[in-house]
């Protein structure tokens, strides 16, 4: 009933750091370093996605770096072991990447990133070519949405759509993104409904429903 949902294309980053698969660990830190960021994928041909090396693949070398790991270490921690051991992208990198495509929802995205323990994923298109990268910072851009801008929604998308003969005895108010609906309405039986679409509305935090129904004659 609202309107179309925010998807990861509204809110990725389309200029994105990558590096090759023969990147040398230097070249991969030092971009890292350069632009600021944590993660970079890895592509190869015409932009194909085929890993992400993280921060977190790196540090295993720094970790190890004073002391090898002992033996029984070894046989646990059989991959990050490995990467100590690394110098190049392909050696260090997680693979398959996980990836997400541009049209999924931001709540599609924020359940893959906190199913895999993640903080980006590229978005890729149907061949797995990278499009962008999305974060958790961006996820959250859609609660920088203006107050003004969120009222309009709700009033246009939920009250008047829901409440057809009742709408302008509703009021629309919203302060740091809470949504405060009072007034009177007809259809008591859809007050309900009325939070829960409102609450759905990308960019708000919360929903405050004081709506009545009509009074007695």
């Amino acid at each position: 009933m609202t309107s179309t949902p925010y998807t990861v294309d509204d809110v990725m980053t389309k200029t994105v750091v990558t590096v090759t698969a023969t990147a040398e660990f230097k070249e991969i830190a030092t971009a890292m370093e350069r632009w600021k960021v944590t993660a970079v994928p890895v592509i190869e041909g015409e932009g194909h996605v085929v890993g992400v090396v993280s921060e977190a693949d790196l540090l295993t070398k720094e970790e190890f770096h004073a002391q090898g790991p002992s033996l029984i270490e070894q046989m646990r921690r059989l991959g990050d072991t490995a990467k100590a051991g690394s110098v190049r992208a392909e050696q260090l990198m997680t693979s398959p990447a996980v990836t997400v495509r541009p049209d999924a929802t931001l709540p599609q995205a924020a359940r893959l990133m906190a199913h895999r323990h993640i903080k980006r994923l590229p978005v890729v298109d149907a061949d797995g070519t990278l499009l962008g990268i999305v974060s958790r910072a961006d996820l959250l851009k859609v609660f920088l949405r203006s107050d003004d801008d969120l009222a309009a929604e709700v009033r246009r998308e939920v009250v008047e759509r829901l409440f057809a003969l009742s709408h302008r005895d509703i009021t629309v108010d919203v302060t740091h993104g809470i949504v405060t609906l009072t007034g009177r309405t007809r259809d008591p039986h859809l007050v309900p409904v009325a939070t829960r679409l409102a609450r759905a509305v990308e960019g708000v935090v919360g929903v405050h429903c004081r709506l009545e129904g009509p009074t007695s004659a």
